[in-house]
Parts: C-alpha cells; structure tokens; sequence
C-alpha cells in the first residue's frame, strides 16, 4: 500500500503566485508603523526573495501613504506593485496616478457588511464595478475585483458577482475570508465553485482568527486559485493572515525542487527577523522555518533517526532554507548515539561502552539540574582525560 504522501512529488504542481501583503494587511498590525526607508527595505527584500506581487496601502489611507506607495512604485523591483482600495473612481484615480502595476479592488458582501458598512444591494454592487473596473482596465493595468467577507456571504450573490465582473474583464476575483472563519473545506469548496464560474485568476485571502490561514491558503490553491495572500510572520488586522513562511513551507512541502527554483529560500530568516524587530515581537520558537526550534531535535530516537537520515523526522531540507538543523543533547531524554556525534565533532575517541556509560551520567546530571550543551561538552572532556578509569554503572 503507497503512503498518503509520497516525499516526493509525482508530476509538477499547479503554479500559483504571491501577493505579499506585508506593506498593506501587515500596517494594520497593532505594532506597525513603517517609515518610508523601513517600507523600502521590506520592498527590497521581498523582492530579492522573489515574491511576484507587492500590495500597499490604500494611497487615499493618508498623504504619506500616497507618497510611499509612489515611492515604491518607482523603485523598479521585478515584483509587481499593486494597492489595495476600495470600489470607488476617487480611491482608483488616485492609485492610477502613481504608477502602480494593479489596483486591488473590494466591496463588502456579506449580510453584516451590506447593512453596516456601505449599504448597497447585490445588484447595486453590480452597478459599481461596471462603472469602476473599466478605469482600471483602460489605464493598462491589473486589476483584480474581490468580495469581503466572502464566507459569511450567499454563494448565490457572490457567483453573480464574480460572473459579472469577470464578463468585464478583471485579471483576478478575490474570495476573502475577512474574519478567518472558514476551514480548508469550505475553502476548497468555495474556491471551486468559483473556479466553475470564472475564466479569470483567482486570489485568495485568508485570516487566521481561528488559525485556519495557512490550511486554507493551501486548500484555496488545491481548488483552483492561482494567488494567495500573505505577510511576513502573518502580521495584520487582529491575528493576521497566512504567513509567508508559513505559506512557502506548505508549498515546498508539495514541491520543493519547484519553490527553490521560484524564490531564494535563505532570505526567509532575514526578512522574518528583520520585520519582527520593526514591529518589536520576537519571531516565535515553532515559528515556520525560521524559529529557533525549527530543526532541532532532541528525544533520543529522534537524535539517533536525524543523525542517520535527516529526512526521517524533517519535512523541510534546513539547508534549502541557509539553516542547519541542531541535536539537543543536554538534558534527561538524550540518546547514546548523539552523545556520540557530539564527541566526535569535539575530536574525542570513545567505546560505544564508554559514551553509554557518558549518556547515563548526563542524564542523571540532569534529573537533579538543567543543564546546558556546554556542561556536557565539559563532561565529555573529562572522560577523555581519564578514559581508562571509565567503567560501566
């Protein structure tokens, strides 16, 4: 009987795209306040990552926000820019000025958002995009139309909807899960759907209020969207959104000789840290590739697999990633098999009698006290020096 997942994949996967939205959902954090040099770097990292679409603020957001977007725009990154505005000529207008690649469109279609936000029917939405998705289209440039609050919207009004602007000509419909209530079933099956009705590309943004956002990114992009969302570290209104790392993780996961073509993989780690220290977190320890527990290990039959395979209890290569992965030995759950590694990346000789008699001391050691890799480096040196007094317990 094959596995469920095979470690490799059988064929190449769908392609899909980036929307890196670090410069948009990712000022809505509550910690965020990006200068105009601090937006550039991101810009620029981002872009040397390989991302295909940069999103920011909305240009009518404030004065600053109109002239960093411009700012962007001009620095002539291989990444498309595009800002995210509402479904009105004064916002697209002001984008268009500004020399965006694409103008990211929404209007609020869900029961909630109809009655407390602007008011409009379906019908009246209809009419709006006619009326805007033209200024866009006739200034040459992208542009995709998306619904809010997709998931809490009638699928029969959202399929009207997405026909309609897709007759018009829109490069991409957007689903959002704005409140981060689906799952990567209603996902899939809402993508799908959508992707019955659609000619045009389909973007996905998803929220991770109830920590979905990654599984349904990737739940989107099974069902046929060929866009998805992120922010670095997932930064954004409340919880925020599918994380970039996150996202690629799952993606390599699928095809990693393809994501290592597709982006350089090593700038994750610069790009995750560089963004937590502007918005004064930590990058969290099981954070996604880049946090420090990432690649390590340390129960003793996970030791002794990795040290023989790395593939035995790694999904992702550390190394595809510029990481190396670590073998925690200082503590009470350790194995004799990476006590010896250990001894041998020191230069020191033992008897595999000898370290398992090293192994049991550790981890008596250790039951009385924490203990740290330097403590056993120091033990292990000892020994060295006196190997022939060593006797088995």
């Amino acid at each position: 009987m094959a596995p469920i997942a095979p470690s490799t994949p059988t064929s190449p996967v769908r392609p899909f795209a980036i929307i890196e939205s670090t410069l948009r959902e990712g000022e809505q954090f509550v910690n965020a306040f990006f200068t105009t040099a601090q937006k550039i770097r991101i810009a620029t990292l981002l872009d040397a990552l390989g991302v295909e679409y940069l999103e920011l603020t909305s240009p009518l957001a404030s004065p600053q926000s109109a002239s960093d977007l411009e700012t962007i725009a001009g620095l002539g990154l291989k990444a498309k820019i595009l800002t995210h505005t509402r479904c009105h000529p004064e916002d697209v207008a002001a984008a268009l000025k500004l020399g965006v690649d694409g103008v990211d469109v929404v209007i609020g279609t869900s029961s909630q958002l109809r009655k407390f936000s602007h008011g409009k029917s379906i019908d009246e939405i209809i009419g709006i995009a006619r009326d805007v998705l033209p200024m866009i289209k006739e200034a040459g440039v992208e542009v995709r139309f998306s619904t809010e609050d997709s998931l809490r919207s009638e699928l029969s009004d959202l399929l009207r909807i997405y026909e309609a602007v897709d007759g018009i000509g829109v490069n991409r419909v957007g689903i959002a899960d704005t409140v981060g209530i689906g799952n990567p079933r209603q996902i899939y099956e809402l993508v799908s759907a959508v992707r019955r009705t659609v000619k045009c590309d389909i973007e996905f943004h998803g929220h991770n209020d109830t920590g979905c956002a990654i599984a349904n990114a990737f739940a989107a992009w099974e069902a046929g969207a060929t866009h998805i969302d992120t922010s670095v570290l997932g930064i954004g209104e409340r919880n925020g959104i599918a994380s970039l790392g996150g996202f690629i993780a799952r993606m390599y996961a699928t095809d990693p000789e393809g994501v290592k073509k597709k982006y350089k993989l090593p700038l994750l780690h610069d790009i995750d840290h560089m963004v937590a220290e502007l918005v004064d977190i930590d990058v969290p320890f099981n954070n996604y590739i880049t946090g420090f527990c990432a690649f390590s290990h340390k129960a003793g039959i996970h030791a002794k697999a990795v040290l023989n395979d790395p593939s035995t209890y790694e999904a992702l290569r550390p190394e595809d990633f510029g990481l190396t992965r670590y073998i925690h030995i200082a503590h009470r759950l350790t194995g004799w098999n990476a006590v010896k590694h250990r001894a041998e990346q020191l230069g020191l000789s033992f008897s595999d009698v000898q370290v398992k008699t090293i192994t049991g001391r550790i981890k008596a050691l250790a039951d009385q006290q924490a203990m740290t890799l330097d403590h056993v480096d120091q033990l292990l040196r000892e020994v060295a020096g006196t190997a022939e007094t060593v006797v088995v317990a």
